[in-house]
């Protein structure tokens, strides 16, 4: 089962019409990926300074479905697909009451903080993941 979260559309982001601006469905995605984190006993900076990694964004597929509006309430949905050695694939819906309006699958990347190098995602941290898989 996934991580639940939700959010309020403002004005900020938005466009002159009242529409989301289609990056910041990316950006509702990067608070429910962080809250996830949260959800799981860490935070970004925990990770850094605790295992020495950092997750990064390797590719991202997009389907907008529906546009959003402003004071649209919406809930952002992260499933972890499948982990690998050293990388993790994000299945992210973001739904409005009429339902499905955005869905993303995520590839991040695990890579040491110092060389920014591919590195293996620690145990700990994949098992809390592992949790919240499909």
């Amino acid at each position: 089962m996934g991580h639940k979260v939700t959010y309020r559309v403002y004005f900020e982001d938005t466009d002159a019409g009242g529409v989301v601006y289609h990056a910041n469905y990316l950006n509702f995605c990067e608070r429910g990926r962080t809250e996830l984190l949260r959800a799981c006993g860490y935070t970004n900076q925990s990770i850094i300074q605790k295992e020495g990694v950092i997750f990064v964004v390797a590719h991202i597929t997009a389907d907008y479905i529906k546009p959003l509006f402003l004071e649209d309430e919406i809930e952002v949905e992260t499933t972890l697909a499948r982990a690998k050695n050293t990388s993790m694939i994000m299945n992210q819906i973001i739904r409005r009451d009429d339902g499905i309006v955005f869905n993303a699958e995520v590839t991040l990347v695990c890579v040491n903080k110092e060389t920014v190098k591919p590195t293996r995602i620690p145990g700990d941290v994949r098992e809390a993941f592992e949790k919240y898989g499909s």
